[in-house]
């Protein structure tokens, strides 16, 4: 039997990434998927990836309104919700004196105030005994230059599943944390950084990962997998970290 036969997972920033190589992972292994993404162009081409009658809706989780819809929406094709894989996140790196108050909201509402109300807004949509899972960071803890805000963000967010763990116990509701390092995706050119750049920074990161290389997304969507499944039914406000050792630093 597959670890997620007969499940219905739910994954915000699907469409991409770690959020996409974690939806072809759970499809494969017997979940209906939906995802959520902002761009209905790899939207579009994330479900043919995804295959197995992968649904994809369009979706801004910094705006609580658009969360409600996209899950009504998957509900209504779906059914109720096993999996929540709380995924969607963005950085606008930059020394800490030059960030401005817009990017600190954008970083904050999509990250934090995202995490935070695509979980509540979900909980009508979840099963009792569903999973919960978060997407932090592995800068939750480290100190980086250039990524103020992006880390308190996962730092809050590691947070926020210790709380919930409690919160929702009485429904079984697990909530886990996922903490991926360095990880070899679209993400480092989403800040508006150059191809030069984003080489740069990954040749960096590279020289200073005890591992000696980024990850891979398949890599940390094998973490979600445990993390959604029975395997890891007593796990309850845990983190898992990947990230090649970097907190070992």
């Amino acid at each position: 039997m597959k670890t997620l036969e007969n499940k219905t997972a739910v994954i915000t920033g699907g469409n991409s990434g770690i959020g996409l190589s974690t939806a072809i992972l759970f499809a494969e292994q017997g979940a209906k998927v939906g995802i959520t993404g902002r761009n209905q162009a790899t939207l579009d081409q994330a479900v043919n990836e995804i295959k197995h009658g992968a649904i994809a809706i369009q979706a801004d989780v910094s705006n609580v309104r658009s969360i409600t819809d996209s899950y009504e929406q998957l509900h209504s094709k779906l059914g109720k919700f096993d999996v929540l894989i709380v995924n969607a996140g963005l950085d606008v790196s930059g020394p800490f004196d030059h960030v401005s108050e817009a990017d600190f909201d954008k970083v904050s509402d999509v990250n934090f105030k995202g995490a935070f109300f695509s979980i509540q807004k979900a909980l009508p949509f979840l099963n009792n005994g569903a999973s919960v899972v978060l997407t932090s960071s592995a800068v939750n803890e480290k100190g980086f230059p250039g990524v103020a805000v992006y880390s308190a963000t996962k730092a809050a967010v590691r947070s926020l599943a210790r709380t919930l763990s409690q919160e929702l116990s009485a429904r079984n509701i697990r909530v886990n944390v996922l903490s991926p390092g360095a990880i070899d995706t679209p993400f480092f050119s989403r800040g508006g950084a150059s191809d030069e750049q984003v080489a740069g920074i990954k040749d960096y990161m590279a020289t200073i990962i005890p591992a000696k290389r980024l990850g891979s997304s398949s890599e940390i969507a094998n973490g979600f997998l445990f993390l959604a499944s029975d395997h890891s039914k007593y796990m309850l406000g845990a983190e898992i970290v990947m990230d090649g050792g970097v907190k070992t630093l």
